[in-house]
C-alpha cells in the first residue's frame, strides 16, 4: 500500500533503537524524510546511516535527551517544518508505590507526560496552518490495564492520554490528526530490563522469565519493533485522516478486554 506521505518530514524520538527506530524505518521506507534523535550519540549515527542506505531518505540526527528543554529545543530547530511527531521517551523503572517520592513522580511525569506534551504544544500550530499533520504517541498499554509494578509508568501515560484525547479533537478539523500506540511487550531494551528484575527479584533465567512472560500472551511470543512500526506508519498515512484521538493497543491480544 502507498501510504502517501512520500516526501513529508518526520521528526521521531528515542530513535535509535526499539520501537522509535522501528517507527523511524517504517516511515523511512514510505519516503518520509526524518530527523531522529536520541540520547547516545554513536547509536544514534550508526541507525542514521543504516537508514539512509536502506531507504534513501535524508536524515538528520539530533543526539539530546528530549525531556531536557535545551535538547529538546535543538532537535525542534534541526527538525524544521515537520509533518509528522513521533513521540517516545523510555518509561520509569518498576518498584512498588511505596518506594516512590515526589522526585519520582515529577520525573515521570516530565518524561512521559509533559515532554510529549510540549512537542506537540510546539509544532501542531504549522501543522494546522498548512492543513495536514500526524502525530503519534509511544504509550503503554498499561493505560488501558494497569500493570502494578509500572505505577509511575502508569500515572504519566495516563494523564498525556487524558491530554491526546480532547487535543486531538481540538485540531482534527485543521487536518491534523493525533493518536496514541499503546506496546505491550516487545523485543526492545525495556523488555530486557523488566524481565532482568524478575530475574532478580526470583532467582531465575532470562530465558525462563521470558518463556514466562511469552506464555501469559496470545500470540506466544513478543512483538517485534518492525510490525510496531508498520502500524505507526499506517496512523501517519493519508489513509487516516478520520483516525482521531484512538488508543490502539499492540500487545498481542495480552489485555483480555473487550474494549
Amino acid at each position: 500500500m502507498d501510504l502517501g506521505i512520500r516526501g513529508r518530514r518526520a521528526l521521531v524520538c528515542a530513535a535509535s533503537k526499539g520501537l522509535g527506530r522501528g517507527c523511524a524505518e517504517a516511515l523511512a521506507a514510505a519516503g518520509v524524510d526524518l530527523t531522529i534523535n536520541a540520547r547516545g550519540a554513536e547509536a544514534l549515527a550508526a541507525t542514521a546511516q543504516a537508514i539512509r542506505t536502506a531507504h534513501g531518505v535524508s536524515v538528520t540526527e539530533v543526539a539530546a535527551d528530549i525531556t531536557d528543554p535545551d535538547g529538546r529545543a535543538r532537535a525542534l530547530a534541526a527538525a524544521g517544518e515537520v509533518d509528522i511527531l513521533v513521540t517516545n521517551a523510555g518509561g520509569p523503572p518498576p518498584g512498588m508505590w511505596h518506594d516512590w517520592s515526589r522526585d519520582d513522580f515529577i520525573a515521570a511525569l516530565d518524561a512521559n507526560m509533559l515532554t510529549p506534551i510540549a512537542l506537540m504544544q510546539a509544532l501542531l500550530p504549522g501543522m494546522m496552518e498548512r492543513g495536514w499533520g500526524r502525530v503519534v504517541n509511544i504509550t503503554s498499554g498499561s493505560v488501558k490495564a494497569p500493570i502494578p509494578q509500572l505505577g509511575l509508568s502508569n500515572t504519566a501515560r495516563t494523564g498525556l492520554t487524558g491530554f491526546v484525547a480532547g487535543t486531538a479533537r481540538q485540531v482534527a478539523g485543521r487536518g491534523v490528526t493525533i493518536n496514541n500506540l499503546l506496546p505491550g511487550i516487545h523485543a526492545t531494551d525495556r523488555a530486557d530490563a523488566l524481565d532482568g528484575a524478575v530475574v532478580k527479584a526470583e532467582g531465575i533465567t532470562l530465558d525462563e522469565a521470558r518463556a514466562r512472560r511469552a506464555a501469559t500472551i496470545p500470540a506466544g511470543r513478543y512483538g517485534t519493533p518492525a510490525e510496531f512500526g508498520a502500524a505507526c506508519a499506517f496512523l501517519c498515512s493519508q489513509h487516516a485522516g478520520f483516525v482521531v484521538g484512538q488508543n490502539l493497543l499492540l500487545d498481542g491480544g495480552a489485555i483480555n478486554a473487550t474494549l
